[in-house]
C-alpha cells in the first residue's frame, strides 16, 4: 500500500484579515451586494469578468472569469454559496476546485469592520502536493492583497460613508 506524508483531501488555505474604518453595512455593500461590479477592482489578476445570472448576488448567481496567474492564463465559472448580509459571502468554483470566503466581524464600540478573506483550494494534483508549502506561500499573498486592495477602494471615499468606487 502506498502511502503519503500529507493528506491529499487537505485543502491548501490561506487567510488574511484588515481592519477596515467602516461600519459593516458599508463594507458588505461594496464587498457583497455589488459584488458583480466590485470584484474585478480588487482582483486585479481578473483580465475578463461576466455575470452570468445578471448583477443581483444571491445563492446559486454564477460568474464567469479569466485571470491571470503567474503568466498562464485560467479561466473558470463559479457560483456564490454563501449571501449572509453584513456578515459573510462565498463562492466555490464550479469548473475548478477553489472556495473564496469573505467574512465581516462588527467592532460595535469603533463603528468598523474586520474583514477576513479565506481561499481553499479544495484539490491539488498529486504531482503538485511536494509543492504544497510553495503554493501555500503564494495564496497567502494573494490573500493579504486581496483584503488590501478592499481597504484601500473602501479608503477611497468622497463622502465618509459610501464607497466612492461603485
Amino acid at each position: 500500500m502506498l502511502t503519503f506524508p500529507f493528506d491529499p483531501s487537505k485543502p491548501v488555505m490561506g487567510k488574511a484579515s484588515v481592519h477596515i474604518n467602516k461600519p459593516a453595512e458599508v463594507v458588505f455593500e461594496f464587498v457583497g451586494k455589488r459584488f458583480f461590479d466590485n470584484y474585478p477592482k480588487w482582483t486585479l489578476e481578473v483580465t475578463e469578468f461576466e455575470p452570468l445570472s445578471g448583477n443581483t448576488v444571491f445563492v446559486g448567481a454564477k460568474a464567469r472569469q479569466l485571470r491571470k496567474d503567474q503568466g498562464q492564463k485560467i479561466e473558470s465559472i463559479f457560483e456564490i454559496v454563501e449571501f449572509n448580509p453584513n456578515i459573510k459571502l462565498a463562492f466555490k468554483g464550479v469548473t475548478a476546485p477553489y472556495r473564496d470566503t469573505y467574512v465581516l466581524e462588527h467592532d460595535d464600540l469603533g463603528g468598523s469592520t474586520v474583514l477576513t478573506f479565506i481561499f481553499e483550494l479544495l484539490e491539488l494534483e498529486l504531482f503538485m502536493r511536494p509543492f504544497a508549502k510553495l503554493i501555500r506561500t503564494a495564496i497567502e499573498e494573494g490573500a493579504e492583497n486581496t483584503v488590501e486592495n478592499i481597504k484601500a477602494l473602501l479608503s477611497d471615499d468622497t463622502d465618509g460613508d459610501r464607497p466612492a468606487i461603485s
